[in-house]
């Protein structure tokens, strides 16, 4: 599955600590070979994130991306990076 990022997820990436940034590289990269590895904890979330999915960088922290087909091929559009606790302190608005 390909991967793309949106701006605002590579700026909060530039911002966390080094060991944030670092465990994401392990674990986008074993998204890259299984995207449902169990490492990953892969899953839907729901409202009001319904229709995106999230992987776990750590204990606490997310990325969150939406699967989108784009001429036959999937992309993980990865929008949102943060704590569990950031992501539902200030959701997204329908």
């Amino acid at each position: 599955m390909k991967r793309q990022y949106d701006p605002a997820f590579i700026k909060a990436l530039k911002k966390v600590n080094v060991r944030i940034r670092k465990s994401f590289k392990e674990r986008i990269a074993i998204f890259a070979n299984n995207p449902h590895d169990q490492q990953l904890n892969n899953h839907l979330l729901r409202k009001p994130y319904k229709g995106l999915r999230s992987i776990d960088i750590t204990n606490d922290f997310r990325a969150v991306y939406e699967e989108i087909t784009e001429n036959d091929e999937e992309i993980a559009y990865f929008s949102i990076l943060g704590t569990h606790e950031d992501l539902y302190k200030k959701p997204l608005t329908d």
